[in-house]
């Protein structure tokens, strides 16, 4: 099995105005997800949500600044990392992922020995 990070991007503005209704079934959704994957053979091996943009510290060139690095439509909201057969299997898993408002990426980790995929 081979480890791959989905990363979910999303427009934050969207959620800054969600009703609690409109949150729960967003984390209704997550659950259905991750039971999914094991339904699918695949394996959660961690994830995390991220807060919003606005709480990011940035460090470039040594010099620190309040928020992100850049500012862009839809922000890196959070991830799974997820063990699959190959990149077959976890775009079926990843295209069950919610993103209400974005979508995913998906890449496989690294074997930091074996250096970057050539």
């Amino acid at each position: 099995m081979t480890q791959y990070m989905i990363s979910i991007y999303e427009r934050e503005a969207d959620y800054a105005t969600m009703t609690p209704e409109a949150w729960g079934s967003v984390l209704d959704a997550h659950d259905a997800f991750t039971r999914a994957v094991a339904d699918l053979g695949g394996t959660i091996t961690g994830g995390g949500v991220l807060q919003p943009t606005s709480t990011a510290t940035s460090i470039r060139g040594g010099e620190v600044t309040d928020g992100p690095f850049v500012e862009s439509k839809e922000a890196f909201g959070g991830f799974y990392l997820v063990e699959a057969r190959d990149l077959d299997h976890v775009l079926e898993i990843a295209r069950l992922t919610p993103a209400p408002f974005g979508g995913v990426e998906v890449r496989p980790t690294m074997d930091v020995a074996a250096g970057p995929a050539r």
